[in-house]
């Protein structure tokens, strides 16, 4: 028997969730079972534990895109029982029963080892968001971003990609401008390392200008819309954006042809939830590596599997700062 927190979905299409105890007989196919031991939330999450978002295949279902635990049971000889691991995207916690429990059973491909460095707890900090973080400075980087190439812009930072990103970019020796739209955020994001906080308002104006004055030698984008649009009309010459989210949009309002032409401006598409399992450890060894876990630690917020109905409304709303730290067992 083990606790998870249940989406459930009445005869009206309205969902409900609830921590209840269930079977070990009601967990899915999959080769490993875990005993899960941290799960995280994300903006994902917030929509699978509330009206779905077209995530959730069927109900009753149990949501939690990223955990981290100990390998129970294994039918593959690359795990086996006390094996610490973790498992982001794959569509867990949307097609597949996730890690707001306390077991899971997915399949072997989805797992890789945590990584030396890092605590289960600290994994779960990082999550899909960090992941995700992570893998932009690498692409960034990929495309001939260094130290000291001038300000490298973060926006949505106070978020969970944000916060992440900008630690990152901080102790890799970057000058780190960090966009919010929260004036409360920027002792927050100081500390995190940015150099300067630019307000939300600055660079959410739809402009018809082709070009800019070029302002950035990066970005990390998490909001899309005119925001994204704007930044593009500022990078610097053959510089990189890369984007890892939609909070403002799935659109790229007031965006033109003219930097990517004129300027040989890159826009690098990042996806975590299918990325190849070698990039994953790769990215799960950088973050182990280059991630200051002193500024880790300033970003968590703990829960619990009862605290998660609230706070997947939050998140929804945009009020989560940092990351949220899910104790399944606690």
């Amino acid at each position: 028997m083990f606790n998870a927190l249940v989406v459930e979905r009445d005869e009206e299409g309205k969902t409900s969730a609830s921590v209840q105890h269930l079977d070990d007989s009601r967990l899915p196919e999959g080769e490993v079972t875990v005993s899960v031991a941290f799960s995280t939330l994300n903006y994902k999450d917030g929509l699978c534990i509330g009206p779905g978002g077209g995530l959730v295949r069927s109900y009753p279902h149990v949501p939690g895109i990223d955990f981290a635990g100990t390998v129970e049971r294994s039918e593959d000889a690359r795990f086996k029982p006390g094996d610490k691991v973790v498992l982001t995207g794959w569509r867990v916690g949307e097609a597949h029963w996730g890690g707001y429990a306390q077991k899971a059973r997915v399949k072997a491909d989805w797992l890789v080892p945590l990584p030396d460095g890092l605590d289960m707890r600290q994994a779960m900090a990082v999550g899909t968001a960090g992941l995700t973080a992570m893998l932009a400075v690498m692409a960034l980087e990929d495309h001939g971003l260094e130290p000291g190439d001038g300000p490298v812009l973060v926006t949505g930072a106070a978020g969970g990609v944000g916060s992440v990103a900008v630690a990152l970019l901080a102790r890799l020796g970057h000058e780190v401008a960090a966009v919010t739209g929260r004036p409360e955020a920027a002792d927050y994001l100081s500390n995190l390392g940015a150099s300067e906080i630019v307000a939300r308002e600055d660079l959410a104006e739809v402009t018809r200008k082709p070009l800019e004055a070029e302002r950035w030698a990066g970005c990390v984008d998490a909001v899309a819309g005119a925001m994204l649009g704007r930044v593009l009309k500022q990078m610097e010459y053959g510089r990189s954006v890369a984007a890892v989210g939609l909070a403002g949009g799935a659109a790229i309002e007031g965006a033109l042809i003219t930097p990517f032409i004129l300027r040989g401006v890159n826009l690098l598409g990042i996806d975590s939830v299918m990325q190849p399992y070698d990039n994953r450890v790769r990215a799960w060894a950088r973050i182990a590596r280059d991630l200051p876990m002193d500024k880790l630690e300033a970003m968590i917020r703990p829960a619990t599997l009862g605290d998660l109905p609230g706070l997947g409304a939050d998140i929804l709303k945009g009020r989560i700062r940092g990351r949220v730290v899910v104790d399944v067992n606690a």
